[in-house]
């Protein structure tokens, strides 16, 4: 009850509404169900429909149209039209989100927090007040220990996974029943086997960093954007993006470079400047994650899960991890994962080796060498264009 008490302090006052929201949506659902027994509802963060939930939405959509199935995205979005042309829509966040939500025999999204409204769905689904069902297709491939993943943080009733190493890791530490962590894939992987690059483009995609303010309702964005420019991340990022060395081997080798912050980062984007005149700093929505990679010929991130769809690729990359000690403490716990023995590239904590390696790269054009294309066999047990088959089966099969 302590832990409920502690979690009930999270509900601000923009989610009382949604309190109420759910009291009148329940007797409406309640009735709804009787009529829509097999309804799926799906989504991703409501903001961006790229991820997982709308590769799997798209999927059944078009390959199984009698499956009663709804995504939710706000009306909005950049991708809301694409969304409605596949299938049916809910306003995410809405009165009728809430009753689909209730409805739903199975809820499913890419997103631990993919529902009406995260706050008071947390307390309705963690501490037993609301028993529905929900499927976790997830936002990437865990390597490190994530705690608010934990069976006892979400109740989720089928958890994703798409190695076996991440399965076996999931399974036996995160503490959830027998039989709901599933090996099946991610759904976007689907899409990454059909791809065209643009000739020596480079791709810098640093993740975000817990102890950097990323609270897109701050009531003082100039005081964040002050503190962010003081950050070791700033500092050491734009050291990178304005590297003198970098744009040499740009002109000398015809590369161009692409730089896109994590989504939690880009509300910071403004901050960076460039003296490089081979580079271009991406902005959402004009640059989505997907499109940047799947045209880069290499890449450079630091602890983001983007590496791994990257070196699903069977591209190069590589990793700038000047302050590991500090986010292994503070943004993610370790994992299994190690980046010297387990990563898909060199690891780098300064600028002149990570330059160094991006030179010898171009030299042989981006070519992956054979050390890392074994680790790809090694990694990944399912590469093949079936995830989403994997995962509408195994939905199925769970909730027939």
């Amino acid at each position: 009850m302590s832990r409920f008490f502690e979690k009930l302090k999270d509900v601000k006052p923009r989610d009382i509404l949604h309190i109420f929201l759910f009291i009148f949506a329940l007797p409406i659902a309640l009735v709804y169900k009787i009529f829509r027994k097999d309804l799926w509802l799906v989504c991703d963060n409501g903001v961006e429909a790229t991820d997982n939930g709308f590769c799997f939405f798209e999927y059944v959509c078009k390959n199984h149209p009698e499956q009663d199935c709804v995504y939710a995205v706000y009306k909005n979005s950049v991708d809301y039209e694409n969304v409605k042309k596949t299938g049916k829509t809910v306003k995410y966040g809405s009165f009728a989100h809430w009753i689909l939500y209730l409805t739903a025999k199975v809820n499913i999204s890419s997103q631990k927090g993919g529902k009406p409204n995260y706050a008071v769905c947390y307390l309705l689904e963690v501490y037993g007040i609301l028993r529905n069902s929900r499927v976790f297709l997830q936002h990437g491939v865990i390597l490190t220990n994530i705690d608010f993943l934990y069976y006892k943080n979400t109740k989720m009733s089928m958890f994703v996974t798409s190695t076996y190493r991440e399965w076996e890791y999931v399974n036996n530490n995160y503490g959830y029943p027998e039989g709901t962590v599933k090996l099946l894939g991610l759904p976007r992987w689907d899409k990454l086997h059909d791809f065209k690059t643009v000739p020596n483009q480079i791709l810098i995609m640093p993740t975000w960093r817990d102890w950097i303010g990323t609270d897109a309702l701050s009531k003082s964005i100039e005081d964040d954007k002050k503190a962010f420019c003081e950050s070791d991340y700033f500092k050491n990022w734009s050291k990178i993006i304005n590297s003198k060395r970098l744009e040499e081997i740009c002109e000398k080798y015809g590369c161009t470079v692409m730089f896109y912050p994590h989504r939690d980062m880009q509300r910071f984007i403004d901050c960076f400047s460039k003296s490089n005149p081979y580079l271009t700093i991406c902005k959402y929505p004009e640059y989505t994650v997907q499109e940047l990679m799947k045209s880069s010929e290499f890449m450079i991130t630091d602890y983001s899960s983007v590496q791994i769809d990257f070196a699903y690729m069977k591209k190069p990359l590589a990793y700038f991890q000047f302050d590991y000690e500090r986010f292994s403490e503070q943004h993610y716990g370790k994992g299994y994962f190690d980046y010297t023995e387990d990563g898909f590239g060199p690891v780098y904590n300064e600028e002149q080796g990570l330059m160094n390696y991006i030179e010898q790269m171009a030299q042989r054009s981006f070519a992956n060498t054979e050390l890392y294309l074994n680790r790809h066999k090694e990694f990944f047990d399912l590469y093949d264009t079936e995830n989403s088959k994997r995962n509408y089966e195994a939905v199925k099969e769970r909730w027939p």
